[in-house]
């Protein structure tokens, strides 16, 4: 998908460069995008630039109809801009966040959902403490993490068993 959306970027910026944009070639390339699967939001842009590009296309277009597909070309620029741009240190959009809860049940290694009880949290803690703690050659900074995570968790069960 990656090698398809470079090669329409780079199709895109050869038509949009043009003194005299190709709005048939423009017309062809954007329904492909829209025909092709993969990114949506790609998708739905080139589906709605469609029809204005049809209608730029013919000889008797008027100059506001082609402005208005080229409005509608530079959306697609930046729609393919946003998707090929390099996401270094960047977190994925469609990833779930973490709850605090999540994250310290993922560091002890337990389940994500169900009941737990202290018993189970602290056998986890020791588990997860034979690497992690200094003397066993693991990082201080790690360890605090992992028992602050026990903690946590334990603290939660005393207050869901109180209620």
């Amino acid at each position: 998908m990656d090698r398809r959306l470079s090669e329409w970027k780079f199709a895109l910026e050869r038509i949009w460069s043009a003194a005299a944009p190709d709005w048939q070639e423009a017309a062809r390339l954007v329904t492909a995008m829209a025909g092709a699967g993969g990114e949506t939001i790609l998708q739905q842009a080139a589906a709605q630039a469609l029809p204005i590009l049809r209608n730029a296309a013919h000889d008797d277009a008027d100059q506001a109809t082609r402005h208005a597909a080229r409005r509608r070309l530079r959306v697609i620029r930046g729609v393919l801009e946003t998707l090929t741009a390099p996401r270094f240190g960047r977190r994925q959009t469609g990833a779930k966040r973490l709850t605090s809860e999540e994250r310290c049940r993922q560091m002890l290694g337990l389940p994500l959902d169900g009941r737990l009880s202290a018993p189970e949290i602290h056998q986890a803690w020791k588990r997860a403490a034979r690497t992690a703690h200094p003397d066993a050659g693991g990082n201080a900074r790690e360890f605090l993490a992992l028992s602050a995570a026990r903690d946590a968790l334990i603290r939660e069960v005393r207050l869901v068993r109180s209620l």
